[in-house]
């Protein structure tokens, strides 16, 4: 789509964003941070969905594009103008008609680059606002002048925040935790320490047993909030990251006055976002985490992390991709996260030109060179993997979003059937590229 034509229509987008929400009034809850949006955007749309009529941005739409598109409830046109047509129509039509509108909007708000924040916060008043984390490097960096103008970006929502809203903040984030100081609005957080408002106990991994030993399925914890708590579920998924997402939401629901009880009762029917530490079968009865959706810093060292915690794995091997975005910081962070490597895996892959980086930093740090395997694109290593994975071997694949290291869980999953289900970016716009 040609910038001037993308510039018109994100500009109709937002006037006609601008008109809905006047005339309908929903109760709006934006998500910003660099990491951990949709996760968290999921997880309070669970929350809240058995107690009020609640739409949520679907997939990634967190763009000056993308948010509209959730206030008028429609698809991404990518370059069809028809469906573009199609959008414009349907929000002119809720402008000037009476339509069932949700009470509630859970709305991803991304920085992609300097400004756009700012820009949304001049039409966009949330209700509550949830800032998750940013991490020592964030992702969308290299659009930056410093770490210090994305997190100042990030922010930009709370100058706008709803005199009566409620801002709600990671305090586990150092960055994050600093914004209760420059807000007047009541503040709610959450973490996983006793200094929090609302935090998590108890953490661990859930394990099932089989005649060849025990395989991860899922994990479980306790949200804690004024002296009461409930457990929460999470099957299909690993990593302690995914508590985050689950005080979030119980932080929102407590702002409405939710128990924890009622709660806890609807994350069980919560099932996070694909390609986000999802746990599927994969070939030769081996375990494969999916984490292909995208990579920060921050959430590579947290997925290693996780790897190197789980039992009952013959092998552990970590299928890694170039983190992009991260500009002067690129090569530092990529050595860093092949340091993390070297202590979390018995078998380092990695694909890519700036993963090079992650290989010499694992090699650096006593990871032999037998063990670090390189290619240059996701199908080369899929292909190697596919032959190399034996019974029980516990696998993590991860990159960022161009890196397609969807094509690698495809490669070695048990049932590729399915792909469409359990696999990110199998739209075809995705497929053709």
């Amino acid at each position: 789509m040609k910038q001037s034509i993308k510039s018109i229509i994100i500009s109709a987008l937002q006037w006609e964003a601008g008109k809905i929400l006047k005339k309908y009034q929903p109760k709006i809850i934006a998500i910003t941070g660099s990491v951990g949006k949709t996760s968290t955007k999921d997880a309070i749309f669970s929350a809240l969905a058995d107690s009020f009529y609640v739409r949520k941005s679907e997939k990634s739409f967190n763009s000056q594009i993308g948010v509209p598109l959730t206030i008028l409830g429609c698809q991404n046109g990518w370059n069809n103008p028809f469906i573009w047509l199609q959008n414009l129509i349907k929000g002119f039509i809720l402008i000037v008609a009476k339509s069932h509108y949700p009470e509630w909007l859970v709305l991803e708000v991304g920085a992609d680059g300097p400004g756009g924040i700012k820009k949304m916060s001049e039409w966009l008043k949330p209700d509550i606002l949830v800032i998750t984390r940013f991490g020592k490097t964030p992702v969308h960096i290299e659009f930056f002048e410093s770490v210090e103008e994305l997190i100042e970006e990030d922010g930009a929502l709370i100058d706008s925040l709803k005199r009566r809203g409620v801002l709600i903040l990671n305090s586990d984030d150092e960055d994050v935790r600093a914004f209760k100081n420059k807000s007047s609005n009541k503040t709610i957080t959450y973490g996983t320490e006793g200094g929090s408002d609302v935090f998590a106990s108890n953490y661990r991994v859930l394990y099932g047993i089989d005649k060849k030993g025990k395989f991860p399925t899922g994990i479980q914890f306790k949200v804690e909030w004024s002296g009461n708590s409930a457990p929460v579920v999470l099957m299909g998924v690993l990593g302690a990251h995914h508590i985050y997402p689950a005080l979030a939401a119980a932080a929102v629901g407590i702002s409405q006055g939710l128990n924890i009880v009622q709660i806890s009762k609807s994350l069980r029917s919560h099932a996070s976002p694909l390609g986000r530490m999802k746990i599927i079968k994969g070939i030769k009865n081996s375990i494969v985490i999916d984490d292909s959706y995208n990579s920060s810093p921050v959430a590579l060292e947290e997925a290693l992390k996780t790897l190197q915690m789980i039992e009952g794995a013959r092998r552990k091997i970590a299928v890694l991709g170039d983190m992009l975005e991260l500009g002067e910081h690129s090569v530092s962070a990529h050595k860093e996260a092949g340091a993390i490597a070297s202590r979390s895996c018995h078998l380092l892959a990695v694909v890519g030109p700036r993963s090079r980086d992650i290989a010499e930093g694992a090699l650096q740090n006593g990871m032999r060179e037998k063990d670090v395997l390189q290619f240059e694109t996701s199908e080369e290593a899929g292909a190697y993997l596919e032959n190399f994975i034996s019974e029980k071997d516990v696998v993590l694949v991860k990159g960022s979003q161009s890196m397609r290291m969807e094509k690698v869980v495809e490669e070695i999953m048990d049932n590729p059937e399915a792909k469409e289900k359990l696999l990110v970016r199998q739209e075809k716009e995705w497929e053709e590229r």
